[in-house]
């Protein structure tokens, strides 16, 4: 006597990778939300404190039942934290910080004007050092 699977079938070997969600509110399918709504406001931003992307920190304030936390520069590199909401690539936070406001990918137009906002969800740059550097203070 053989065991099966309890569903009758086995488990895919080549599963769909699960969709990323991106959380705020009124959210389009380009991660606009209520907030921020232009045509080159398309990315959203994994947050630090919980993993979750949302379409802007308002959105994470509204919605989340936490404060939000900035990524350390040491994360950078390596973490993907921006999702392009034309393509739905995901660039580590260096990628997008060194993008001049366009998609690597795909080359959407970001919103320049995001740059203002940076120290709310990355660890602050010293603007003496160049687009990306951290200050070693």
């Amino acid at each position: 006597m053989s065991a099966q699977p309890a569903s009758g079938t086995a488990p895919s070997a080549t599963a769909e990778p699960k969709p990323i969600v991106v959380h705020g509110v009124d959210t389009t399918a380009q991660t606009q939300c209520a907030h921020w709504h232009s045509a080159r406001d398309i990315i959203a931003i994994r947050h630090a404190c919980c993993g979750e992307y949302y379409a802007c920190i308002s959105c994470h304030e509204a919605l989340a039942s936490h404060a939000a936390a900035v990524w350390r520069r040491a994360d950078w590199d390596t973490t993907k934290a921006v999702l392009c909401g034309s393509c739905r690539a995901q660039l580590t936070i260096a990628e997008y910080l060194a993008c001049e406001s366009t998609c690597p990918r795909c080359q959407a137009a970001f919103n320049p004007g995001c740059a203002r906002h940076y120290d709310l969800y990355f660890e602050k740059q010293d603007p003496a050092l160049g687009a990306g550097e951290a200050s070693k203070a």
